[in-house]
């Protein structure tokens, strides 16, 4: 019989990551489970970046889950932008500059991860990018193949904050001579870039994967079916909204694919819908975020211990 690669994959969400990070640690510290030492690959895009990079540095997911209570009012402070009127502020800055400026978030990161670098770290790890210039895809990797050159020298940090930037957001990030933004571009959830990475760099079995899926919640966006309206980012479209569709989007498409590709006991995927909004960078949801990712957990628990066959 074959030995079972288990793959732990996080999705992006901005603030929402609270949801995972709880949950996590919820399976750390009430299943005695070491998640580094109990998956073969992990992975993570954007928020989710942080805590998959987290814990392949083997740092407790307690203190990634606290980072964000700490430090996610600081994280989403605004950028100083002079426009009269608040409300139109609000609609006129994305269109001219990043929200937010990326120097708290590099230095909370600087502060976690150090000066470790991809190289450093030996466990797989796909951390999902994208990269503005050469208008690609882009991965960051850690060193499980000999035949990984690029990114050995990358520090963790810098490659976390590129998963991070998404567009409107954050400004992108340069790892030179690449300039990268958010990977929930392209890999929202990027697990089925696992599946295929474990496959093609690994020669993994189809068969033999399992994967944990964690995703940091969704809520229905519609625009209804009348054409005759004017389509503008900020008004039809609505700027953050249009945003959190996007990344909705792509989560349930690699989804299904792996639900294609897969059986159906080889995939546990834990998220949930929120019938209320759930922008990137509302702070004032995290305890909301914390309660639900406790009430998963206490009702996916058995999932999750079959998981890791603990």
């Amino acid at each position: 019989m074959s030995k079972q690669f288990h793959i732990l994959s996080i999705d992006g969400g901005g603030i929402r990551g609270v949801f995972p990070a709880h949950l996590l640690q919820c399976t750390e510290e009430r299943l005695k489970i070491n998640l580094l030492e109990n998956v073969d690959m992990i992975t993570g895009t954007s928020t989710g970046s942080i805590i998959a990079a987290g814990i392949a540095a083997k740092i407790p997911v307690s203190q990634i889950s606290k980072m964000y209570i700490d430090h996610g009012k600081n994280i989403f402070k605004k950028e100083k932008f002079m426009f009269p009127g608040r409300n139109l502020k609000n609609m006129v800055q994305p269109m001219l500059q990043s929200v937010y400026s990326s120097d708290y978030l590099k230095e909370v990161l600087s502060e976690v991860f150090q000066e470790l670098t991809l190289g450093d770290i030996h466990k797989p790890l796909l951390l999902p990018a994208t990269d503005v210039g050469n208008g690609c895809v882009h991965v960051l990797k850690s060193a499980y193949s000999k035949e990984f050159t690029r990114d050995n020298p990358v520090l963790v940090k810098d490659a976390v904050l590129a998963s991070c930037s998404a567009p409107t957001y954050f400004d992108p990030h340069s790892i030179s001579p690449y300039l990268l933004a958010d990977g929930g571009l392209w890999a929202n959830n990027p697990a089925l870039a696992a599946v295929i990475d474990a496959q093609k760099r690994l020669g993994i079995n189809i068969e033999d994967i399992r994967i944990l899926s964690i995703g940091t919640g969704s809520s229905k966006t519609m625009y209804g079916t009348n054409p005759a309206r004017k389509w503008g980012l900020i008004n039809e479209w609505r700027h953050k909204d249009f945003i959190g569709f996007i990344l909705s989007l792509q989560s349930q498409s690699a989804l299904n694919y792996l639900k294609l590709m897969l059986q159906p006991n080889q995939i546990t995927r834990i998220d949930f819908e929120s019938d209320q909004p759930l922008p990137l960078d509302d702070i004032s949801i995290m305890d909301d975020l914390k309660s639900r990712a406790d009430h998963s957990f206490t009702h996916e628990s058995e999932q999750i211990r079959r998981f890791f066959n603990a």
